[in-house]
């Protein structure tokens, strides 16, 4: 029988500093979040360290085209994506058209897709020697590329388009989550003051969604600056291109961490501009009571330009560049399929495998800290350790390779100058490296899943256990962790697909010869070898359709009032029934 009188187990304080107690859980955030944030650190350093005028160099001759170049980046994938994503997110969570049902996952479905894929697949159709341009010159009888124009696909627009068709879904995903859980009350008085269903879209939905849409822009535009492979095989002079260019091919690492800080001034210039936008402003739902939304039933060519509008986006960031890819990897899989793709492809898996356990583990950590200790402390250092997602990846893999280098240099001589042992580069050089990387990136999907999920366990499950005798250590494992594991599923594998996907920083931090399915793809694409390399893009994108899945089932039933939040709520609160006794 258990005794409900038990001495609670009380959490052991190491130490204390003023009115703020410390037990392991905040010391171990406190270290975490130091250990995650030393690479950004070592950034703002070595841009102080000597660069041999590097910067006067940089500043007059390419400098100017880093800045302007990645500024239209930014500023041509910021209107495709939100175009297109607040288009279709209302198209299809608000109107009912033929297909509308299928659009709502399948506009998800350009997420699984590597921004640098669909580059690769599309300059294989349109460049001069594609078959578009093949067909062009047979039915117009051009011969040489001087007798007609055609856009460039090796460009900045090329760049824009590509990263548009791949990123649109962030946009999409938190638009179309802001308009289910709107109020319908708010659309109803709209519509009773006269306004049409595209008038109360343009002057209700869109500014009661505006939180949503710019934290989905923001982060489209996050990955833009973030992206490599494909600035890097259209030639396109862009900040993360140019920092790759500088360390090494100049090889001045200061040079290049001066260039990752301009880059980072970018991104916080971001984040700054869209919360001072939103300053003094709030967002309320004026009403508790939700029911399903009304849905506008559209007919004739209204109905057949949104079919179109939504197709499109699936179509040409999905469907295509897959199906070529599908067809190449059938085409040439006895070339491609080898003991090396097997490899790389073990490669990929153990070092996001084991990258994503690894986030779990310390997302976890870090959220039940949140929970126990309330004070500023653990949340500004678990606040600063989720910093790594908002920084470019080649801006982290400079900071990571400086710091984990430092680290091995001093402890050789430590070794060597105690014990006249020679202990090499131990974590420089090597996959720890890579991992490190990793997990400084992409530590933030893992910590902000799984603490949402926290989030939505009542406090008095804490009580209840502390009454039981349990410690927090026995309360998350007994109690939270049952109640999460949705939260954590989730957690690991949007960390898994992210790290399979992930090239800046697989390329600047692998070991030497070490490839994975990212590194050998680009390699055999950037050479002309798109054939070659098709089954490992394939396997790639593969491996992010389950988290497509995942977030579109948990979108659709996110709207409070939904017919299925409604029968779990129903059932929750349904009186106990008495159980069937056979006679």
């Amino acid at each position: 029988m258990t005794d409900l009188a038990a001495k609670p187990k009380q959490r052991q304080n190491l130490f204390s500093f003023g009115r703020v107690s410390f037990d392991c859980w905040s010391v171990g955030t406190i270290i975490i979040a130091a250990l995650i944030a030393m690479p950004i650190v070592t950034v703002f350093i070595l841009a102080l360290s000597p660069s041999d005028d590097i910067w006067h160099h940089l500043s007059t001759t390419v400098l100017p085209d880093y800045i302007f170049t990645t500024l239209g980046l930014m500023l041509g994938v910021g209107i495709g994506t939100l175009i297109i994503g607040v288009g279709t997110a209302w198209l299809a969570t608000m109107c009912r058209f033929p297909g509308q049902q299928i659009f709502q996952w399948a506009l998800l479905l350009p997420l699984a897709v590597p921004a640098y894929v669909t580059a690769y697949v599309y300059t294989d159709i349109f460049e001069f020697a594609g078959p578009v341009q093949q067909l062009l010159r047979e039915i117009f009888g051009w011969k040489l590329a001087r007798d007609y124009w055609f856009p460039e696909i090796r460009s900045l627009g090329g760049a824009i388009t590509m990263m548009t068709l791949v990123l649109y879904p962030y946009v999409y995903l938190l638009s179309r989550a802001a308009f289910l859980e709107q109020s319908v009350c708010c659309l109803e008085v709209s519509r009773t003051l006269g306004r049409g269903p595209w008038r109360s879209f343009f002057t209700v939905a869109i500014p009661l969604a505006r939180p949503a849409i710019a934290i989905g822009l923001t982060l489209a535009l996050m990955e833009t600056l973030n992206d490599f492979g494909t600035v890097d095989f259209f030639a396109v002079s862009t900040f993360t291109a140019g920092i790759y260019d500088v360390w090494f091919n100049m090889n001045n690492r200061a040079g290049a961490a001066q260039l990752a800080i301009v880059l980072l001034t970018f991104v916080l210039i971001l984040i700054y501009a869209e919360r001072r936008a939103r300053r003094g402003q709030q967002y309320y739902h004026t009403s508790t009571k939700y029911r399903e939304l009304p849905s506008h039933k559209l007919r004739g060519h209204k109905a057949a330009l949104a079919f179109i509008a939504c197709l499109l986006p699936v179509c040409l960031g999905f469907f295509l560049p897959v199906a070529i890819l599908v067809n190449y990897a059938l085409d040439y899989y006895e070339h491609a399929f080898s003991e090396n793709l097997l490899q790389f492809a073990w490669h990929s898996l153990t070092l996001s495998t084991l990258c994503a356990v690894l986030a779990v583990l310390i997302g976890l950590f870090m959220a039940y800290s949140v929970r126990l200790g309330h004070h500023k402390v653990i949340q500004f250092a678990t606040r600063f350790a989720s910093i790594g997602y908002a920084v470019p990846g080649a801006v982290l893999a400079i900071g990571t390779i400086i710091s984990l280098s430092t680290f091995d240099h001093a402890l050789n001589d430590f070794m060597k100058l105690t014990f006249n042992i020679t202990v090499g580069l131990l974590l420089s050089g090597t996959i720890v490296a890579v991992i490190f990387g990793y997990l400084v990136r992409f530590l933030a999907l893992s910590f902000g899943t799984i603490e949402a999920g926290l989030t939505k366990v009542t406090p008095n499950m804490d009580g209840a256990a502390r009454t039981l005798g349990q410690g927090p250590g026995a309360t998350l494992r007994r109690v939270h962790l049952p109640m999460i594991k949705a939260s954590i599923l989730t957690a690991g594998i949007l960390v898994f697909v992210d790290c399979m996907k992930e090239l800046p920083i697989t390329i600047l931090l692998r070991p030497f010869n070490y490839e994975t399915l990212a590194t050998y793809v680009h390699q055999f694409a950037s050479d002309g070898l798109l054939e070659e390399s098709a089954l490992g893009a394939v396997t790639i994108v593969a491996a992010g359709i389950l988290p497509v899945i995942i977030l579109s089932r948990t979108i659709r039933f996110s709207r409070p009032g939904s017919k299925q939040i409604q029968r779990e709520v129903d059932y929750q609160h349904a009186p106990p029934q008495s159980p069937e006794v056979p006679v």
